[in-house]
């Protein structure tokens, strides 16, 4: 990937046991990093290895993550955390939610109660500062993206594309589907963990009304 950059891909489809790998391998390269690596970008099905080249080459860099992976049995990955997001589902919040209902032939509340009911695994952040690709949609609720891209979409809009959803952590463009918004201010700068979540961790929507959002928000908005 250019001169400065090594793509490692260990699989072609998104898959929680190719994701395990890549996490592992990037945890485990973490703690030992090879010489001239200057960052590792993990992603669902790859690693991107960001390198000097006057001090390594694509060749030993091979040779070191051909080594790493070949001792993963060792390398002890953190435990996943469960985080709890509201989210006020429809309306104003999630002006597609019936767009999600009619293209699969269900109801709105089956929209909500399909998407509260599992328990997420994030296999990526990115995109934009804390905007987490979550995978374990429902079938049911699968819909295609926008044909046209929304120039701004709020942050903390919850949303839908294909058989991913996700989180808009700061305000962006984006042409997924929103369902809904939660109060909580996923990206901030100035905390000292300024992403309450790490790849790996788990995420579970929990429906609210429309009064307990500007509730949470105006206890999210208080110093």
């Amino acid at each position: 990937m250019g001169d400065r950059g090594l793509l490692v891909e260990y699989g072609n489809a998104i898959d929680p046991v190719v994701n395990q790998k890549v996490r592992a391998i990037s945890v485990a390269a973490g703690k030992n990093m090879p010489p001239g690596v200057l960052e590792i970008v993990p992603a669902y099905r790859s690693l991107m290895i960001l390198y000097d080249p006057l001090v390594t080459t694509p060749a030993d860099l091979q040779n070191a993550f051909l080594s790493i992976e070949k001792k993963l049995q060792d390398t002890v990955i953190p435990a996943p955390r469960t985080i709890t997001i509201p989210v006020c589902y429809g309306g104003e919040f999630g002006p597609d939610i019936e767009v999600v209902a009619e293209s699969n032939g269900i109801s709105t509340p089956d929209v909500i109660r399909l998407h509260s009911q599992p328990e997420y695994i994030i296999y990526i952040i990115g995109f934009s500062p804390g905007f987490p690709f979550l995978g374990g949609l429902p079938e049911a609720l699968h819909t295609p993206r926008l044909k046209t891209p929304r120039t701004a979409v709020p942050q903390g809009s919850v949303a839908i594309a294909n058989e991913q959803t996700g989180i808009y952590s700061v305000e962006s463009p984006g042409g997924w589907q929103l369902i809904g918004r939660t109060p909580l201010k996923l990206f901030d700068s100035a905390r000292s963990h300024p992403i309450p979540y790490h790849p790996g961790d788990l995420i579970r929507f929990v429906p609210i009304s429309h009064e307990k959002y500007f509730q949470l928000l105006e206890k999210e908005s208080t110093p």
